[in-house]
């Protein structure tokens, strides 16, 4: 028998004999707006706070126009050359996205769209799994990323979050908060340096 064997026989045999259920976590929400539209209008201003921007579509404006209008200065290029990657059905691409790509392939992104499983106004953070990505790289490589939130999915915190089923259940989960940024070198502000120079959110109920 080995050392760890030893280690761990004794381990169990001073294991006290009583059945502990674990303890009852609060989600420490209290203070969070309860209403829809209060609970929106948090997750905006939390995600504006972290540098992303919140565009929710004027009256008669399609998600492609309120895209278009969301990025129209920040491409350097005519919108019309962009390469667009869409995994959303509601906004067209002219880039597709599978399964199997090699993530080096998506470098020429301009913009990825993608939906949220979840937004959390705690932090305006929006959720992505393997689902919503298909290459997880994507919304890392592309320059920039366009995310469609149901305003009916934002949760009050990070502790709602860990309770969803969706993230539970995700062989793969990642929390996007704002741009990509460091002030790291001479306390300027670069934004990109680790991934997407901008994060827009755009109000749009799922199907």
């Amino acid at each position: 028998m080995s050392a760890r064997d030893d280690i761990l026989g004794a381990i169990r045999a001073g294991k006290p004999a009583m059945n502990a259920p674990a303890p009852a976590v609060p989600s420490y929400d209290d203070g969070y707006p309860q209403d829809r539209e209060h609970l929106t209008a948090l997750f905006a201003e939390r995600l504006t706070t972290m540098g992303g921007i919140w565009q929710a579509p004027t009256d008669g404006q399609n998600l492609d126009d309120a895209l278009q209008e969301a990025l129209a200065d920040k491409l350097g290029k005519p919108f019309k050359d962009a390469v667009i990657a869409s995994n959303v059905s509601e906004v067209a691409g002219n880039r597709g996205i599978n399964e199997n790509d090699d993530p080096t392939t998506l470098h020429d992104v301009d913009i990825a769209v993608l939906r949220a499983t979840f937004g959390v106004a705690e932090t305006g953070s929006v959720a992505f799994t393997e689902k919503e990505l298909t290459v997880n790289a994507v919304a890392y490589l592309a320059q920039h990323l366009v995310v469609l939130l149901d305003p009916a999915e934002i949760v009050t915190n990070l502790h709602r979050a860990y309770q969803r089923d969706d993230f539970a259940g995700a062989r793969y989960t990642v929390f996007h908060t704002g741009p990509s940024a460091t002030a790291d070198i001479e306390g300027v502000l670069v934004r990109g340096a680790q991934g997407v120079r901008s994060l827009t959110i755009i109000p749009a109920s799922g199907s």
